[in-house]
């Protein structure tokens, strides 16, 4: 039952994801992606800010100089710009589609720069979901939109960002964390309105309603996310994460008229079959590594 439960909730956390990220693209029609970045940094971090004294834990502490949050925060820079432009300037579904791949790209990179032990069946599975990435860019073919990388940015970005997530301190909690992650896209917002020689556009009440709208249900999908995985099994809930593909789908071809192609359809569902298979692998390696003990 808790787990049905941690499922529910992550299903309702990836379609608050979605209906986030339908909000930013119909604010990037009017807003630059730096404004949309600062914007939704300072609500977020506001929001986080608000938990953290709630909760009697200071926003700011040593721990956080360690080396690990500040290439969580890096990451969190990287994806988050990347996947917005990729939302903003590219099709929702196919933005989503090629999101998919962070999971397998942070096992890759466990394995690579953590020492985790990755068996030949996940190698050739995390191989199996980048061909569908690459089925998708289409890179060197008429089909390739060089706006379609935004989307491999945001992929490496977040898989940074989780990765380094494992090696930061015990003692910032994931609240901290949030708040952490929320605050830094303020000045990289600013930074990117500079470079790319953009002002802060004028808000109507329209755009108004969205950013609130778009922080609040971030929020709340934020927090579905960590209920689901405290109240079912990991290994049970992750694989409902791939809902979010099925959202974005539907809000792009019913609220953005978007076709996805046969190549986009295929290619998202070869890296949401290899991300499974890869969960559902290292859930039974772990159970295989539990059992030993009360073998012997």
């Amino acid at each position: 039952m808790d787990n049905l439960r941690g499922a529910v909730l992550m299903v309702l956390a990836m379609l608050g994801f979605a209906i986030e990220d339908s909000f930013i693209k119909l604010m990037g029609d009017a807003l630059p992606v730096g404004q949309i970045l600062t914007l939704l940094g300072i609500g977020g971090a506001a929001v986080f800010a608000v938990i953290v004294i709630a909760q009697g834990l200071p926003l700011f502490e040593r721990a956080m100089l360690a080396g690990p949050v500040v290439l969580r925060g890096a990451g969190e820079i990287i994806g988050t710009i990347c996947f917005i432009s990729a939302i903003v300037f590219t099709p929702l579904s196919t933005a989503s589609a090629i999101l998919q791949a962070t999971p397998l790209v942070v096992t890759l990179g466990a394995a690579l720069f953590l020492g985790e032990t990755v068996g030949w069946r996940r190698w050739a599975a995390i191989s199996v979901g980048f061909m569908g990435v690459l089925m998708i860019i289409r890179p060197g073919l008429e089909g390739f939109s060089p706006l379609s990388l935004f989307a491999v940015g945001g992929v490496l970005g977040l898989a940074l960002r989780d990765i380094a997530t494992r090696k930061t301190s015990a003692n910032l909690t994931t609240m901290q964390l949030s708040f952490l992650g929320f605050l830094v896209l303020v000045p990289a917002g600013l930074v990117l309105l500079f470079v790319t020689g953009q002002q802060f556009a004028p808000l109507n009440g329209r755009l108004v309603l969205l950013m609130i709208a778009s922080i609040s249900i971030g929020v709340f999908a934020y927090y579905g996310i960590v209920a689901a995985m405290r109240v079912g099994e990991v290994s049970f809930v992750s694989p409902f994460r791939y809902s979010r593909l099925i959202f974005a789908m539907i809000i792009g071809v019913g609220f953005f008229n978007e076709r996805p192609d046969s190549f986009t359809l295929l290619g998202g569902a070869i890296i949401v079959g290899s991300g499974i298979y890869t969960v559902l692998r290292e859930r039974k390696q772990r159970r295989k590594a539990a059992a030993k003990p009360s073998q012997a």
